[in-house]
């Protein structure tokens, strides 16, 4: 009978993923190296390699954004609690997963205990869920702050924000509990009669674990992406509005000022264009046209940066999605087919669930890349913070900020409001 051996705690993996091993009585184990001593070399550097690039990339980037966020106080808007919460959780996804996984992938053996088996495979699964749940609130928000900007303004608060985090991470807690309970470290033996552990679930019957990876697919998969696509869309459709609405401003606006100067124009004999005569014009009347001109001129550029803001977070918004199922899929398809066919998941024995594992990983590096470091906010937040870092910058930034603070904007306010020149919250 063929036990996998790569029963991965919510994709992620505790195991020894170059073994293939058979069940030799009730508790007894012998598994066999599958991998070549020069594949074997050559495998195990470029793991460590990118695990280790991953996980510093990861760190520092969750590490910042922390900082950023708890010692600004300009930078404690809603939206960003989200994302204090989603960075931390970022965190412990970096210390609980991937050193648990690479490095028994390495040794070949759990060395760390049963009860580090246990806990580990808790907050594994606690740190995905609430990943996954900080990416939903977000969406939430953002959808609420842009498309009922008014509505929201009602219920969005800080407060309301740190309750929703603090039952998302109860919730994450509470339906994590399995890990713990099946979680336990197994003795196996090598060919050459080696003894060693490995950390794994040992469900009751195949209909619990079966249930059990249906249930991770649905509510920390499928349902979240669903909502995600739905919300971004509903965002990118008003954005899309605007920017039409925007279009056609200034397309209008353009008209008006062709017809105006073709007005300074007369017809001579219907052949020929000529010009009028300039008429003298009062001091006082025409130092008031230069100041109208002065103040068409910052209304033309608003409008031509509302615009382009508006096509940026389109983009965001889609590379949201797209690296969100990029990162998933591949675990959760694994577990759903590890679940249903065991025999035939043997096949990801190896280099491809490594690669899956560290794919997933990969989700707590680009979180902060795209939540946070494409913010402009959360830039001139990060070279106020940093003050060493820019320091001829920083009255700038400040004042920036000041214009800028808890999300205000006038005129380039991402929602159907801002076309109209109002002050609704924005998205960071």
């Amino acid at each position: 009978m063929d036990v996998v051996i790569n029963d991965s705690l919510l994709g992620i993996n505790t195991s020894i993923s170059n073994l293939l091993c058979d069940l030799v009585g009730n508790d007894t184990i012998f598994c066999i190296d599958l991998s070549s001593p020069s594949n074997k070399d050559l495998d195990q550097t470029v793991r460590i390699l990118l695990y280790s690039l991953i996980f510093l990339l990861s760190v520092l980037g969750n590490t910042l954004v922390i900082i950023v966020l708890i010692r600004n106080k300009r930078m404690r808007t809603v939206t960003n609690i989200f994302l204090l919460s989603l960075a931390i959780s970022d965190l412990m996804l970096c210390f609980f997963c991937m050193p648990f996984t690479l490095i028994p992938n390495l040794l070949q053996d759990f060395i760390f205990g049963s009860a580090i088996c246990k806990i580990a495979s808790y907050f594994m699964g606690v740190s995905v869920s609430v990943s996954t749940f900080n990416l939903v609130a977000i969406s939430f928000e953002r959808y609420s702050a842009i498309c009922r900007p008014l509505e929201s303004r009602v219920w969005q608060t800080k407060s309301h924000a740190l309750k929703v985090i603090a039952v998302t991470w109860c919730l994450s807690f509470t339906i994590m509990t399995p890990y713990p309970i099946y979680s336990k470290l197994l003795p196996f033996t090598t060919r050459h009669n080696h003894t060693a552990n490995m950390c794994r679930l040992r469900w009751p019957n195949e209909l619990t674990q079966q249930s059990w990876y249906i249930f991770q697919l649905l509510i920390l998969f499928l349902i979240p992406g669903i909502v995600m696509m739905i919300a971004y869309g509903l965002i990118s459709l008003e954005l899309y509005r605007g920017i039409k609405f925007d279009v056609s401003q200034r397309k209008s606006s353009r008209e008006r000022k062709a017809s105006t100067s073709n007005g300074k124009y007369e017809d001579g004999d219907g052949c020929y264009l000529q010009k009028t005569k300039k008429k003298k014009m009062p001091l006082q009347q025409l130092s008031a046209d230069n100041s109208s001109t002065k103040m068409e001129r910052p209304r033309s550029s608003c409008s031509t940066a509302n615009l382009m803001a508006k096509k940026l977070v389109i983009r965001m918004l889609v590379v949201i999605v797209i690296l969100f199922f990029i990162c998933w899929t591949p675990v959760f398809s694994a577990n759903t087919w590890r679940a249903f066919d065991p025999v035939s998941a043997n096949r990801l024995t190896g280099a491809p669930i490594s690669f899956i594992h560290l794919l997933s990983y990969t989700s707590a590096c680009v979180n902060p890349i795209i939540y946070c470091f494409m913010n402009k906010r959360f830039r001139m937040g990060f070279l106020a913070t940093f003050t060493c870092c820019a320091k001829q910058k920083l009255p700038v930034v400040r004042a920036e900020m000041a214009e800028d603070e808890e999300g205000k904007t006038t005129g380039a306010s991402l929602s159907r409001y801002s076309y109209t020149h109002m002050n609704v919250p924005a998205p960071p």
